[in-house]
């Protein structure tokens, strides 16, 4: 990451807000009926969604570095006139975000590029399937009540394989078995992972990292994977090939994640499997990053222009 390049996150409304309630007006009347809902009740602020947390310690860092490094981009289905609400909100709510594309029911994924973004979260799968295969770092937000963590540090937590590194060694896993991935990661231990989805996301944090002492630092990152030893050193030799830290590793030997995650303290948690998610979601925000070998390609299809923006 260049000295002067900007951490960039792009989120929709839906997953910085609560907007349940109009999508189910959406679903069940229509477009007009949204729309009358959202200008009838855009002076009405907008309750926290599952990511609201994640937003406000990411814009917290800025008051903490140098000069201004983390900036959040909001990316929404709503048109401009229905968004209103959505900027009221983040205006009470004391979010610095200026910055945002409102496209009126079509996909915004086109934009991500455009502003320059290192990750985008949505809760349109379909989005973050299109955000990913264009080569950027994308997770869907799930719907979950989260406890909210009090402590002020910015906690991350990342899956492995097809997350951070690619899914060559889960590939192995899927077709041959345990016994194969294990002995594959064995005579490969030296030889680094090529990189995920999420590898420049995390290259990111890492910058921010070090423009402080290991123990001010107010980004702390967690590789939460189901790998187990052997496993584990083909991990940590692409971690320090990478020249890139993280400052805690769990290598749960395929025990369930949520409480670890729990444990962490984490802010959000991504990864690429959907029961992981579903353990990780009743614990803490978490991302489902829909790419690899595990998940079908999800297809295009009609979206709704508010709720699931």
């Amino acid at each position: 990451m260049k000295q002067d390049k900007k951490l960039v996150v792009a989120i929709s409304s839906r997953a910085l807000f609560d907007l349940d309630e109009s999508h189910r007006i959406f679903e069940a009347e229509g477009k007009d009926a949204f729309c009358r809902y959202q200008v009838k009740h855009e002076d009405e602020t907008l309750e926290p969604g599952v990511a609201f947390t994640l937003v406000q310690k990411l814009l917290a860092l800025n008051p903490a570095l140098p000069e201004p490094l983390v900036e959040v981009i909001l990316l929404s289905r709503n048109s401009a006139d229905t968004g209103l609400r959505v900027f009221n909100s983040i205006r009470r709510h004391g979010l610095d975000i200026t910055r945002a594309a409102f496209t009126s029911g079509q996909s915004p994924f086109g934009y991500i590029g455009a502003f320059g973004a290192d990750l985008f979260l949505s809760a349109n799968a379909e989005d973050v399937a299109q955000a990913l295969a264009a080569g950027h770092a994308a997770a869907t937000i799930l719907d979950s009540n989260p406890a909210h963590s009090t402590n002020p540090q910015l906690r991350i937590a990342f899956d492995g394989d097809a997350v951070l590194f690619s899914d060559e060694a889960e590939r192995i896993y899927q077709a041959d078995g345990l016994g194969a991935f294990t002995e594959n990661e064995v005579e490969k231990a030296k030889t680094p992972l090529s990189g995920g989805p999420f590898k420049a996301f995390l290259a990111s944090l890492h910058h921010i990292q070090s423009l402080f002492p290991p123990d001010l630092a107010p980004i702390r990152t967690a590789l939460v994977t189901a790998r187990g030893a052997p496993a584990h050193e083909r991990v940590v030799r692409t971690l320090r090939a990478w020249n890139i830290r993280i400052d805690e590793a769990l290598f749960l030997g395929g025990m369930d994640k949520g409480p670890f995650l729990r444990a962490f303290g984490a802010d959000i948690f991504f990864d690429d499997q959907q029961k992981h998610c579903a353990s990780a979601s009743g614990h803490v925000a978490t991302g489902h990053v829909p790419h690899g070998i595990a998940n079908p390609r999800v297809l295009p299809g009609p979206a709704g222009p508010g709720g699931k923006a």
